[in-house]
């Protein structure tokens, strides 16, 4: 972030600090912030989009923004770390890093674990404004298997995690996302890969053009969100990317419904 961003940034995260918004409360609005504090609004998509990365904020619909709200679960103290006493390369290529770490867990001797290194990636769900989801149809050879997927893809040396997503969507679908939201990071396969995972969701799009990773494309479609339970009990979801950006969607639409009823 340049240094407009980063005062943003702290400004944001001082009231934060500071209780200005209680648990619970909703952010002012996109527009006001960006009159308040003098910065474009793709600017501060970026410091909103590190909040929510960081824990400190989290969407609510479309580029709503909330402090997260108190939990009755509280993180357990006095639990150790493990050591690491040493690592070494195995296998190392553009593609995939094998190495070897010497490990060893509280109270435990140590052993050598296997870890493996695989790129940052970005996945997005695209969403219109008839509840239909962008996705794939491809075939994935590992599997030997047919299924639906997002749009993904690798994150470039120096490349931001939103302009990877925006990036591969375009070239995937030949779709280009009005806006794009991050709503949460994670690693797929935390006890021996590390490949951390940025997932977006974008809403509304222009059709730009026909895609250009004709590798990667398959067949195209805007699938309903109603059928996804179903595409989901059938085995047809492909890839943890995903399955976490629908689940998210869907988890925080019921989460809007409830709090509707009440």
């Amino acid at each position: 972030m340049g240094p407009k961003t980063t005062k943003v940034y702290e400004t944001l995260r001082k009231r934060l600090a500071a209780g200005e918004y209680a648990p619970g409360d909703k952010l002012p609005s996109e527009r006001m912030l960006v009159e308040e504090l003098d910065i474009g609004r793709t600017a501060l998509r970026q410091v909103l989009a590190r909040l929510v990365t960081e824990g400190a904020l989290e969407v609510r619909g479309r580029s709503s923004y909330r402090v997260p709200g108190a939990l009755s679960v509280k993180r357990p103290e006095g639990i150790r770390p493990w050591r690491i006493h040493g690592k070494r390369d195995i296998y190392d290529n553009q593609w995939v890093q094998l190495q070897l770490w010497n490990v060893q867990p509280p109270g435990m001797k140590p052993f050598e674990h296997h870890v493996v290194k695989l790129h940052h990636v970005a996945v997005t769900a695209v969403l219109d404004d008839q509840d239909r989801v962008l996705m794939m149809w491809r075939y994935r050879f590992v599997p030997q298997q047919y299924g639906w997927e997002l749009p993904g893809g690798i994150v470039d040396a120096g490349e931001e995690p939103v302009d990877t997503a925006l990036r591969e969507v375009v070239e995937e679908t030949g779709w280009r996302p009005k806006a794009l939201e991050h709503v949460v990071s994670y690693q797929p396969m935390v006890g021996m890969v590390d490949s951390p995972h940025e997932i977006f969701v974008g809403h509304g799009a222009e059709r730009v053009g026909e895609p250009t990773d004709q590798e990667e494309a398959g067949h195209i479609e805007w699938v309903p969100l109603a059928d996804v339970p179903g595409l989901m009990a059938r085995g047809e979801l492909m890839g943890s990317g995903t399955l976490v950006a629908l689940l998210h969607i869907m988890a925080n639409r019921r989460a809007q419904g409830i709090t509707a009823a009440r």
